[in-house]
């Protein structure tokens, strides 16, 4: 039911304090959120480097490559429900200072590690200290703005985004092409040291009044059922067999145990995630959107830097600078998504924006090795154009379905589905990229001995390296392994394609559409926040 006019001129305001400095208290968010999606970014970039032998890589696999990525990922969105509910409860700027200096140490701890399981043991740090950062972010800025403001916010704070994605493979291929490959990890720690100091001073505390309990049992299911499911996707592309018992009985077994936390949260009275929400079909088709389209996401950049790398032959630098106009169009547009919608409405915004997503990934399927650079460079803008007009209209269609004082669960769910949603695209499609690959390659690889044969035949870095070690006689093995990933590349691209149709489908059947004139978003707000510290 909608709060009449006067009533809601009555509620309680933000503090003058705080809304004076709110700008400046979104530079802080930013800056914060920055870091941890820079973070990933430089990996992607640096996947190559890690993956040849030491000393000037750790010789990691491409299921190591994975995992690297996925340590990171899985628990950060495993973590995510309790991170949010902490942060309501305790204080999201208490959260957000212990999960930035965290994310700082597992930094600086993963830039001397001596193999890919270290590596991956410190990506698992880092993305524990991540989920106590972004959800808080979020919530800050939603405790910090007026309802009215909090589209226009949301726009510049999704925007931050694209700058991460400028700066990361930037950053991280200057350092790759004067440094070893952990100065990628190790420049996260300065940019820490002044997010601390710069939140210390700028960011005032928000909690919830009346927080619920935190919920163990359901975030060590959550947790589990995931490792399980993506690790028996991953076992499967490594294998090149999905019958196999050691793929089947993980998958399996997560589906389970994710069978078993939905029915937990249902039943219990402090659910980590609340599944009442889902009962609106506009909440869950933005929660879906969001993570289809970064399982599609995900998936082409991990196999992009292979493609712009190893069959193109660029340096990481020239990688990083690629990636620039998909960036460009995200900080150009993301701010502004919202005075389309105001247009057009958050159902055809997001839609045209999906099929965008989906566009740019299909033309993945036209590129061979002679591909125009310039033809690269459209690409990645309208990929960034279309992911500019899909997350920030969601990302407003989930936190304002929700009072402020939920703020932490809203931010939560909202990064949960996204994570995970790129987990499991670069689960996926890199198990897809590597099956195609294998059985592309392995008739390539007939003169070899059966263990070389079988290294050789895992990924195309793999293969390359074979190749040099053979001299001028590995040609033609060369040109056999850039034909093999191209294809393998192709059937990815489709697969990335598709889905991010689905999720134009979903948006299109379950968002709102245009806001009746007269009516102003915001009208069925329950709850507005005014304990926020000064």
């Amino acid at each position: 039911m909608s709060i009449p006019s006067g009533a809601r001129d009555a509620l309680p305001q933000v503090p003058e304090a705080v809304h004076r400095r709110r700008w400046a208290i979104l530079v802080v968010l930013m800056f914060s959120l920055l870091i941890v999606v820079l973070d990933n970014s430089i990996l992607n970039v640096a996947v190559k480097t890690i993956a040849g032998p030491a000393p000037t890589g750790l010789g990691a696999t491409q299921g190591e490559l994975e995992w690297a990525i996925n340590a990171y990922t899985l628990v950060f969105a495993g973590l995510l429900f309790t991170a949010g509910l902490l942060g309501d409860r305790i204080g999201r700027k208490k959260v957000l200072l212990f999960g930035i200096g965290l994310f700082g140490a597992g930094s600086a701890l993963a830039a001397m590690s001596g193999s890919p399981g270290e590596l991956i043991t410190w990506r698992a740090v880092m993305g524990f200290g991540a989920a106590f950062v972004m959800p808080a972010t979020l919530a800050v800025l939603m405790n910090v703005f007026e309802r009215d403001e909090q589209p226009k916010a949301i726009g510049i704070w999704a925007g931050s985004v694209g700058l991460a994605i400028a700066i990361g493979p930037i950053t991280g291929g200057l350092l790759l092409e004067h440094f070893w490959w952990g100065s990628i990890f190790l420049v996260n720690v300065p940019v820490v040291i002044v997010a601390l100091i710069a939140m210390v001073v700028l960011v005032p505390d928000s909690k919830d009044p009346n927080p619920g309990r935190t919920d163990p049992l359901g975030v060590v299911l959550s947790f589990v059922g995931l490792v399980l499911l993506v690790y028996g996707i991953i076992r499967g592309g490594q294998l090149a067999d999905f019958a196999d018992p050691t793929v089947l009985l993980p998958i399996i077994g997560g589906l389970v145990v994710l069978a078993a936390f939905v029915r937990h949260e249902k039943r219990t009275s402090h659910p980590a995630i609340d599944i009442s929400y889902f009962k609106q079909p506009s909440f869950s088709a933005a929660v879906a959107s969001m993570a289809l389209v970064f399982f599609a996401l995900m998936g082409v950049t991990f196999f992009s830097a292979f493609y712009m790398q190893s069959v193109r032959g660029w340096s990481a630098l020239q990688a990083g600078l690629l990636i620039l106009p998909l960036a460009a169009a995200q900080m150009i547009f993301a701010p502004r998504a919202r005075l389309v919608v105001d247009r057009f409405g958050a159902r055809v915004v997001c839609t045209v924006g999906m099929l965008l997503v989906a566009l740019g990934l299909a033309a993945f399927a036209l590129f061979d090795a002679t591909t125009p650079v310039w033809v690269l460079c459209v690409l990645f803008f309208v990929q960034g154009t279309g992911m500019a007009h899909v997350m920030t209209p969601v990302t407003v269609s989930v936190m304002q379905a929700l009072p402020r004082d939920k703020a932490g669960s809203g931010s939560a769910i909202n990064n949960t589905f996204r994570q995970v949603g790129g987990a499991l695209g670069i689960a996926v499609l890199g198990s897809v990229l590597s099956t195609v690959y294998r059985g592309e390659i392995e008739g390539h690889l007939g003169a070899l001995p059966a263990g070389a044969r079988e290294a050789a035949g895992e990924s195309i870095e793999s293969t390359l390296g074979l190749a040099d070690k053979l001299g001028p006689a590995g040609a033609p093995l060369v040109a056999a392994a850039n034909d093999a990933f191209l294809k393998a590349m192709h059937v990815t691209a489709i697969g990335s394609a598709t889905i991010a149709l689905v999720g134009a489908l979903v948006v299109a059947m379950f968002l709102p559409g245009r806001t009746p004139a007269g009516q102003k978003s915001g009208e069925g707000e329950r709850s507005v926040r005014a304990g926020v510290g000064r």
